[in-house]
């Protein structure tokens, strides 16, 4: 079972040769403002745009950590397509390809997922075949990890309580390994609403996440209106990352769309976080 890409040429390059050059730069600029975190690292949020616009985020949050053998990737459902039963679709099986080759899926780590989840997460390739917001991450732990494996989630909802549910498994999941692994929600900001909105609005949500508050970011984002795409992930995440004993969470970098395009009448924000 092979997920191809949907978005290369389009998010990133398609010409392998010219990915690997991409990815490579940015990961190189990364590294002149981006030191390695001195503490161990639970879980990192990630932008998933295209990378003229957020790539160099990514890269400043993966140069902060050391990528593991194996990545949990929580991605939000932009289709809308869905059926697994609870709104969380896991790709059980096989690999993800991109244009540098493919990234095995951890069936082993899959499969212990589905069981302690006793249903909450069901396999649903549908949600995963539109769905941009894994495949963007990929090159970039490719590169930095040729033989990383991961499990990808595609979470079709954003309530509190069933992100501290399965934040409590995917806590469980690590604590059973028996390797490090991380924790990855891909998620881009507020947006398509003028620069000084957007940047009031995404340093509301990022307070919430610098508290390690997922239930009060899935309610400030209710509240305020912020159209952050990847609010659920997060929140699953950071409750995940709680009862992993985390600490905090560092904002990496912060910039919106508006930095490249010039148009800052109508931007899209974007956020690197590394909790530790």
């Amino acid at each position: 079972m092979i997920r191809p890409p949907v978005v290369a040429g389009r998010f990133y390059p398609k010409d392998p040769v010219e990915l690997r050059a991409v990815v490579a730069t940015l990961l190189a600029d990364a590294r002149q403002t981006v030191r390695p975190s001195d503490r161990p690292t639970v879980g990192i949020i990630v932008p998933h745009a295209g990378y003229i616009y957020s790539g160099l985020t990514a890269a400043k949050v993966f140069t902060s950590v050391t990528i593991p053998g194996l990545v949990v990737v929580l991605a939000p459902n932009h289709t809308g397509v869905v059926e697994a039963e609870a709104g969380v679709s896991i790709w059980e099986a096989g690999a993800f390809q991109t244009p540098l080759g493919a990234v095995t899926v951890d069936a082993d780590a899959a499969q212990a997922l589905m069981e302690i989840s006793h249903g909450m997460v069901d396999v649903d390739h549908d949600a995963h075949q539109g769905e941009h917001a894994i495949e963007v991450e990929l090159p970039f732990l490719q590169v930095l990890r040729a033989d990383v494996r991961i499990v990808p989630l595609v979470i079709a909802w954003d309530q509190w309580e069933p992100a501290r549910l399965l934040g409590e498994m995917l806590a469980r999941l690590v604590q059973a390994a028996d390797e490090p692994v991380l924790l990855l929600a891909s998620s881009d900001l507020n947006h398509y609403e003028p620069a000084q909105v957007s940047e009031k609005k995404d340093e509301m949500a990022l307070g919430a996440i610098r508290e390690l508050d997922g239930q009060e970011l899935l309610a400030r984002c209710k509240r305020e209106r912020i159209s952050m795409c990847g609010r659920g992930p997060a929140a699953v995440v950071l409750a995940a990352a709680r009862a992993l004993g985390a600490k905090q969470a560092e904002v990496i970098d912060y910039r919106h769309s508006g930095w490249v395009s010039g148009d800052n009448g109508r931007v899209v924000g974007y956020a690197g976080v590394v909790i530790s």
